[in-house]
């Protein structure tokens, strides 16, 4: 069971971020609430009727490797058929492309929702999207010209191929070949955990793969980057010869079973056909186009695993008998349902706090970007992606860090019955394990958070945002609503100590590096934590706002309220023991013995 949080993507959209004013920038002057409306209901309505029907057999099916290629699980060509049809594909390309033009705030929204019902089948076009942003970013007019019509379209698909047998995330180490030959490159070498590398979901393949021309310095300097498709286009733009690129073998995963996870081989018949993208030995920085959206929609992955776990939990409460509660059944849920439980009840309220929680900073990032792309200032449209480049790496590591946690303890609310499959819950964990893994572990985001993101400006775009957020926090700490004002003061609180946090961690982190970055991770977390508490207490502001001036839905903003109250003494106390580890704890791991541990 799912049903689509319209309600909460509207509020957020409509009130909290105010993405209404989108409209008035001439790139998204089709936008309106009213379309965002549009779409998330249609973006329900086939996460509902065409992937969760899939979601589970596909798990138990998986892909499979034939002579002929890999085969997708029985039902994902036709969901796919459906999906392209749709245009869904395009819908946040640029219209310059032929795509729809829509917002990433919406588009994040619209990904949370089908990641939520089939993560496994929303792999593929999730990477696509990243292609096509890192070809309309660095790709030549031809190379444009070439795929991006048929990508955008959902003809082609397209992937990401970084990782290398002996190269994990250290890219330095990459081995692939790449030789001129002509108009082009013939590239060989090894390729693994490539998502969707191989499939029969679309009529070709365009693997965007990171190699070393032939001659290139060492290290991260020497890595271009090459489109090379698995069938060559023909004069005509339609798929021709078969390129020299073949799936060797498909991981047997933890999770996402029915997401073919490929090793690949290019080059095994001499090279594979492929074409420079943008100028030789700069491929890791047009990659990083594609793996900054791809680390924003893994993000939303978790959330959206979190938050079809927090349904099922929900309804399982709500009808499960067992034991005597010992407080009052809500209206809806069975005579003596588990739901009256106190700490049944505190777990969902944490659940559903914290999802939405991630759910506002994952939807406020994908603002920035808009904004960076809309503004007509050039100094407004920096800011924008300066904050939004910062938040990337804490939405990614706390999306994916929480929302596995909160999905354990949807388990946990099943009792006995979550550890088994016939209920459907393992698999939400199941599928949740990797995403704090794969486009970067939490340890790189941290990394990148304490030291390209902070560091970068000696963490100027991060006091603005705290500043930013102190003042809307002052402000409602003053709310004539007695438990708006105390759950702002609480995140107040908490906002300073992240600041405090922040100062000394740079500190350290110019004196004693190791230490430092032992504790990125605690902070990278104690981010997230701080700033959903922000959020939460704005929308809980508005939300009692709304009530005063009579607002209709009154069940939904009085949630609202009880929910950031919730997450306010619930999740919120958890930022001042990560501040503590933060400042106090990197010794201890800086200072430690290996060959002890």
């Amino acid at each position: 069971m799912y049903q689509a949080p319209i309600a909460d993507f509207r509020f957020l959209l409509d009130h909290l971020l105010q993405a209404g004013r989108l409209g008035q920038l001439p790139r998204y002057a089709d936008y309106s609430p009213d379309l965002a409306e549009a779409v998330l209901t249609e973006a329900g309505r086939f996460a509902r009727e065409i992937l969760l029907p899939i979601n589970r057999s596909g798990d138990q099916a998986g892909a499979v490797l034939t002579a002929d290629g890999v085969r997708t699980a029985p039902g994902f060509r036709e969901a796919y058929r459906q999906f392209a049809e749709g245009g869904w594909p395009g819908l946040a390309v640029n219209q310059a492309l032929g795509g729809q033009g829509a917002p990433q705030a919406l588009n994040t929204a619209v990904e949370e929702i089908w990641c939520a019902t089939n993560v496994a089948f929303m792999l593929g076009p999730l990477l696509s999207h990243g292609a096509i942003e890192a070809l309309e970013t660095a790709g030549s007019p031809a190379l444009r010209a070439a795929f991006l019509p048929k990508m955008v379209s959902g003809e082609w698909m397209g992937t990401m191929c970084l990782t290398e047998p002996q190269a994990g995330s250290d890219l330095a180490a990459i081995r692939t070949r790449a030789v001129p030959e002509g108009d082009h490159y013939l590239l060989s070498g090894q390729k693994i955990f490539i998502t969707y590398g191989d499939h029969d979901l679309a009529d070709n393949i365009v693997h965007l793969v990171l190699a070393r021309i032939e001659g290139a310095p060492a290290g991260v300097k020497g890595i271009s980057l090459f489109v090379v498709p698995k069938f060559i286009p023909d004069g005509n733009g339609k798929p021709g010869e078969a390129n020299d690129v073949r799936c060797v073998s498909v991981e047997h995963k933890l999770g996402i079973h029915a997401s073919p996870t490929c090793v690949m081989s290019f080059g095994d018949k001499g090279g594979a056909h492929g074409w420079l993208v943008g100028e030789p030995h700069h491929g890791l920085p047009y990659m990083f186009v594609m793996m900054n959206a791809a680390r924003l929609s893994v993000g939303v992955q978790g959330i959206g695993l979190a938050e079809r776990a927090f349904q099922q939990a929900r309804e399982w409460a709500r009808t499960r008998v067992q034991g005597k509660p010992l407080g009052e059944v809500p209206s809806g849920a069975a005579a003596g349902a588990i739901i009256g439980h106190p700490d049944v009840r505190r777990m969902l309220l944490v659940m559903r706090s914290g999802v939405e929680a991630m759910r506002a900073l994952a939807l406020y990032a994908a603002l920035q970007l808009d904004l960076a792309r809309a503004l007509p200032d050039e100094a407004g449209r920096a800011a924008a992606l300066a904050r939004g480049e910062l938040l990337i790496p804490i939405v990614k590591g706390w999306g994916t860090e929480f929302g596995f946690e909160l999905t354990s303890v949807g388990v946990q609310v099943h009792g006995g019955m979550g550890y088994i499959e016939e209920t459907g819950i393992a698999q939400q964990l199941r599928d949740s394990r990797i995403t704090s893994i794969y486009e970067g572990t939490t340890a790189i985001q941290a990394n990148d958070l304490l030291g390209r993101k902070l560091g970068r400006d000696r963490g100027a775009a991060f006091g603005a945002l705290l500043a930013d957020a102190g003042r809307e926090l002052a402000a409602a700490a003053g709310d004539a609503d007695p438990v708006v004002a105390a759950t702002a003061q609480l995140a107040g609180e908490a906002l300073a100590g992240l600041g405090s946090t922040a100062t000394a961690l740079m500190a350290q982190a110019a004196t004693q590096p190791a230490a430092a970055f032992a504790g990125s991770v605690p902070f990278l977390r104690q981010c997230g934590v701080v700033l959903g508490g922000w959020l939460m207490a704005r929308s809980a502001q508005l939300a009692a706002r709304q009530l005063a001036e009579g607002a209709a839905d009154k069940p939904f903003l009085r949630a609202k309220i009880q929910t950031a109250r919730a997450y306010a003494q619930q999740v919120l106390p958890q930022a001042h023991g990560l501040a503590r580890t933060v400042v106090e704890g990197g010794a201890s791991v800086a200072e430690s013995d290996a060959e002890l541990i």
